[in-house]
C-alpha cells in the first residue's frame, strides 16, 4: 500500500478512526501491541462488567480527538498562529503529523492494570521521587520505537526524531515552539480526557461522562491568555458551557466510578499483590525496558491463577476485597478532621487500609491551568472560572477512606456508629 493509504478502524464511541500507513505499522509493533493486554480501568469490571476495555482502545481514541483539536484551532485561529508562531502550510502540516504520533503512543508506558499500580514504580537516583508511566512512554519512544519512527518512508516528509515525539509528550525544552500544542495532549481540556470520559461511560455503562464533543472541538481555538504571554489553545466564548460540562463530567466520573468503594478496595489488592510478585517490589527501571515490557495484565492474571500475590492476590481471585466502613467529605471541615482522627484510633487493628482519594489534588484548578476562553465582545481571554461560578467552586478535594477486612466489618460498622463516622455499607 501506498503512503497515502487510510485504514479505519471502527470505533465503539468515535465511529471510524482513520490511521495512515505510519500509525498503522507504529500500532503494529509489540511495544504497541502490549497495551491490548493493559485494561483501562484496572478491576473496574467487578463494579461494571462492561469496563473490560483496553489502553489500545482509548490510545486510537486520543489519536483521533487530537487530530480533530489540531484541525480546528487551524480552521479557528490561522492567522494568529503564523503571525504569532510563524507556522506557513508545511509547518503546520509538519506538527499536525507530530502531535497525532504524540496522542497516539502517550500511554504506551502504562504499567499493568494502569493507574492501579503505578505506586509501584522505582524511585529516580537522588531525588526520591518516583517515576510516572510518561517517562516509561518516552523510553519506549526512544528505544523498541525509534526505528519505526524515524526510519519509516513517510518520515521523508517530516524529518522527526523519536526525541521530537517524546519531547511533546514530556513537555520538555526539546518541543521548543511545538510545546504550545501540548496543550491538546496533557491539560484541562486535552484529547485524553476528552476520549476517556466518553469511553469510559460508554464501557461502564454510565451517562456522567457524557458531554457535546463536537461542540467543544467547533470552539477550541489559538489565543493569546496575556500582553506578554505567548499563546495557548482556548475556547471561543460560545463553547464555554460545554467546557463547564467537560469538567463536571470528570468529576461525577471520579466520584461515581474511579473512586466506587469497591473498585478502590481491588486497586489496594491488585498494588499489594503485584509488590509481592516483583523483584524488590518495584517495576524496572525505564533503563530496563525489556524486563518492564514483560509486565502486562495477562502475566499478573496468569501468576494469581498459579496462587501468587500472597493474601492480597488471595482475596483478589476469591473476591474477599476489604470492605469501606467510612468516608469522609469530601472536603473536610476541622471537626470533620477530628472526627477521622478520633475514628482511626478507635479501629486500631481492625483499620486495614487508609486511602486517601482524592490524594488532595484539585478538580479543577483555576491557577495558569485554568482553560482560557476568549471573549466575544472585547477578543480578551479570561479564565473558564471567571464565567462559570460551578467550576470555580471545584475546590481541593482531600476525601479519605477507611477501610477494613470483610470478617471484621461489623465490630468496625459499631465504632464507626459510636464515633459518628459517615459509615457507609
Amino acid at each position: 500500500m501506498g503512503l497515502d493509504h487510510i485504514y479505519e478502524i471502527r470505533c465503539p464511541v468515535h465511529g471510524f478512526v482513520a490511521l495512515n500507513a505510519w500509525e498503522r505499522e507504529i500500532i503494529d509493533q509489540p511495544a504497541f501491541q502490549r497495551l491490548k493486554r493493559i485494561r483501562q480501568l484496572a478491576w473496574t469490571d467487578q463494579v461494571y462488567p462492561g469496563a473490560m476495555h483496553t489502553r489500545f482502545e482509548h490510545s486510537l481514541g486520543v489519536r483521533h480527538v487530537a487530530n480533530l483539536l489540531f484541525d480546528s484551532v487551524v480552521r479557528n485561529s490561522r492567522a494568529l498562529l503564523e503571525s504569532d508562531l510563524g507556522y506557513n502550510k508545511t509547518g503546520l502540516d509538519r506538527y499536525r503529523q507530530l502531535v497525532r504520533l504524540a496522542a497516539l503512543l502517550h500511554d504506551v508506558g502504562h504499567s499493568p492494570f494502569s493507574h492501579s499500580s503505578e505506586d509501584l514504580f522505582p524511585e529516580r537516583d537522588g531525588g526520591g521521587k518516583k517515576y510516572v508511566h510518561e517517562e516509561y512512554s518516552a523510553a519506549i519512544i526512544r528505544g523498541p520505537l525509534r526505528d519505526v519512527i524515524e526510519n519509516h518512508r513517510a518520515n521523508a516528509n517530516y524529518a522527526f526524531s523519536a526525541d521530537d515525539v517524546a519531547a511533546l509528550i514530556e513537555g520538555s525544552a526539546g518541543a521548543q515552539k511545538g510545546i504550545f500544542w501540548r496543550d491538546l495532549i496533557s491539560g484541562q481540556m486535552d484529547a485524553d480526557r476528552m476520549d476517556y470520559l466518553l469511553r469510559d461511560s460508554h464501557h461502564t455503562g454510565v451517562h456522567y461522562g457524557r458531554y457535546d464533543l463536537h461542540r467543544i472541538v467547533g470552539t477550541v481555538t489559538a489565543l493569546r491568555s496575556g500582553e506578554n504571554s505567548g499563546l495557548r489553545v482556548g475556547i471561543q466564548e460560545g463553547g464555554w458551557h460545554v467546557a463547564e460540562a467537560l469538567v463536571l463530567a470528570r468529576y461525577a466520573m471520579f466520584t461515581q466510578v474511579y473512586f466506587h468503594k469497591t473498585r478502590v478496595a481491588y486497586d489496594i489488592h491488585i498494588r499489594e499483590a503485584m509488590k509481592a510478585m516483583l523483584p524488590n517490589g518495584r517495576f524496572p527501571r525505564p533503563t530496563e525496558l525489556d524486563k518492564y515490557l514483560e509486565w502486562d495484565d495477562w502475566k499478573v492474571l496468569g501468576l494469581l491463577a498459579g496462587g501468587q500475590g500472597g493474601e492480597h492476590g488471595e482475596r483478589l481471585t476469591q473476591r474477599k476485597h476489604y470492605r469501606r466502613v467510612n468516608r469522609s467529605n469530601e472536603m473536610m471541615s476541622h471537626r470533620d478532621r477530628e472526627c477521622l482522627e478520633k475514628l482511626e484510633e478507635r479501629l486500631g487493628s481492625l483499620l486495614a487500609e487508609r486511602v486517601p482519594a482524592g490524594r488532595s489534588k484539585a478538580w479543577y484548578k483555576t491557577d495558569g491551568s485554568d482553560i482560557p476562553v476568549l471573549s466575544e465582545q472585547d477578543g480578551v481571554a479570561r479564565p473558564l472560572s471567571y464565567f462559570s461560578r460551578a467550576v470555580s467552586y471545584l475546590g481541593k478535594h482531600d476525601q479519605v477512606f477507611l477501610y477494613c477486612r470483610p470478617e471484621d466489618r461489623l465490630e468496625a460498622d459499631r465504632i464507626v456508629k459510636e464515633v459518628g463516622g459517615n459509615g457507609l455499607a
